[in-house]
Parts: C-alpha cells; structure tokens; sequence
C-alpha cells in the first residue's frame, strides 16, 4: 500500500509533467487560433456579392480570393476585407466580400497565417448554392509537439498504478 507521502509526491510530479506539456503545445502552437470560413451570397448587396466569415483568428491572415473558371485572376481589386478585434481583444473576426461575382462559378476564400490555412468554397448556380469548408495546420513544429506530449503520455499511462503503489 503506497503511503500518503507517496501518493502526494507521484500527484505532484503528475502535476508538474502535465504542466510542462501544455507548456510545450503553447510553445508549439505560440498564441494562436483559427477558424473555418463560412461564405455566403450577400443578398443585401446592389450587385452578386460573396461574403466569407470566420469568427476566431490570430496572428492576422491574408485572405485570398479564387475562382475555378478565373484562375489566376487578381480578386485583390474587386474585394474588401477587414479585420474586426473580437470581445477578448486577442482573436479577431474576418470578414472579406467579393464584388460581381458570376452565377455558375465556384469561388474559394483563403484565410491563412503561419499556424493555418482555411478554405471555403461556394458554387453559385441558378437553382441551388453548393458549400464546402476544410482546415489545414501548416506548422510542423506544433504538429510534433502535440504527437510528441501524447506518445510520453501514453507511454507513461501504464506505468502508474506501478509508480503509486512503490
């Protein structure tokens, strides 16, 4: 039977591993969100107007506009983004619009920094609107940190009942 001086140490180095592993995925990570875009047909616009949201990001992103029928073409022109600070003043919200756009055209909106990229994609036709959004984490590093923290943890997971009971 381990003794209550055994059972406090073993909590305390628990305590502390774990700690130094959420230390290592912020290290990993640093500070930093990101969010899916969600785009929509702005109905309130005089013209065809696409607008993308996503509510949490930091660091700032570029926002990148594209169309399946323009490729290559330079949106930067016919599209305005803005970057409003959320109520924790730390994340923002993106909202970028695109002006004139096409009916029977799919046009993307990319949001990335250097932790994520995020796309949305909506095809525009006359009888329906089709929406697809995926994420992708771009930072290696806080990749292996995340892996990492949780191979030694489940490494270390059997290991206890033994560590305790010494």
């Amino acid at each position: 039977m381990a003794s209550l001086g055994q059972i406090l140490f073993w909590s305390i180095i628990s305590i502390i591993f774990i700690l130094a592993g959420a230390i290592a995925l912020i290290i990993g990570f640093g500070i930093s969100a990101f969010s899916m875009p969600e785009v929509n047909v702005d109905y309130n616009a005089s013209s065809e107007t696409l607008r993308c949201e996503a509510p949490r990001w930091f660091p700032q992103p570029t926002v990148v506009w594209a169309s399946q029928v323009d490729r290559g073409a330079n949106f930067s022109e016919v599209s305005n983004t803005s970057f409003e600070l959320n109520s924790e003043n730390v994340t923002m919200k993106v909202v970028s619009v695109l002006y004139n756009v096409t009916i029977n055209n799919t046009y993307s909106c990319m949001i990335e920094n250097d932790i994520a990229k995020a796309t949305g994609d909506i095809k525009v036709t006359e009888s329906e609107i089709k929406r697809r959004s995926h994420l992708q984490l771009l930072n290696s590093k806080a990749s292996l940190c995340v892996s990492s923290f949780l191979a030694i943890s489940w490494a270390l997971l059997p290991l206890a009942p033994y560590l305790m009971l010494k």
